[in-house]
């Protein structure tokens, strides 16, 4: 199986980590997504040109939670409740606010003024780290690999990017410190 993602993409990432913390082989084609080179062969396994993609033989999926219910049906795994999947859908959504500022920024734009765009991106930030942070120690997040991994990998590129603060959740500041020293966390440091 291979993986076309970035090193530095938090949605590559928590594949890349589930899969090396459950020894599934996968290697990583690594784009820079923002490059004209590498665009094409984006285009031309996800016409919605967002990464990550996984290509197992003839099968193609897009989107890190596809894929990652892919995986871990494939591994014979225990699939995520439905409040799991809740749990997830609000890290995606934080992440999707901040990759939308990231994009923004990159473009030029200043993401403090006060337009109802970035307004939506910043309130949905601050309502879901809260929110996590609240949750973080609930039994059915404290004992999901998956979302543990989706969200390490959130605050590790809130931090990598200097996105935001998350400093006053004090939950979120531990599990981080704690969640990082893990190998797979290591091993898929951006950073390196």
């Amino acid at each position: 199986m291979k993986l076309i993602g970035s090193n530095p993409s938090p949605f590559a990432r928590r594949v890349r980590m589930w899969a090396a913390q459950n020894n599934v082989d996968l290697a990583l084609v690594n784009l820079d997504i923002f490059s004209e080179q590498d665009r094409p062969t984006l285009a031309s396994n996800n016409p919605g040109r967002k990464i990550p993609v996984l290509i197992d033989g003839d099968l193609t999926l897009s989107d890190s939670t596809i894929i990652l219910r892919y995986l871990i049906a494939k591994a014979g795994k225990t699939p995520l409740s439905w409040s799991q999947e809740h749990l997830l859908n609000i890290i995606n959504a934080c992440n999707d606010s901040l990759v939308e500022l990231a994009l923004s920024r990159r473009s030029g734009f200043d993401t403090n003024d006060d337009k109802l765009f970035f307004n939506l991106q910043n309130e949905r930030i601050a309502q879901t780290l809260s929110y996590l942070n609240s949750h973080l120690n609930d039994d059915e997040f404290k004992g999901c690999e998956c979302l543990n991994i989706s969200l390490y990998c959130l605050l590790d590129w809130i931090c990598f990017r200097e996105l935001t603060d998350f400093s006053q959740h004090a939950a979120l500041v531990s599990f981080y410190n704690d969640y990082g020293t893990r190998q797979a966390a290591v091993s898929t440091d951006p950073r390196l």
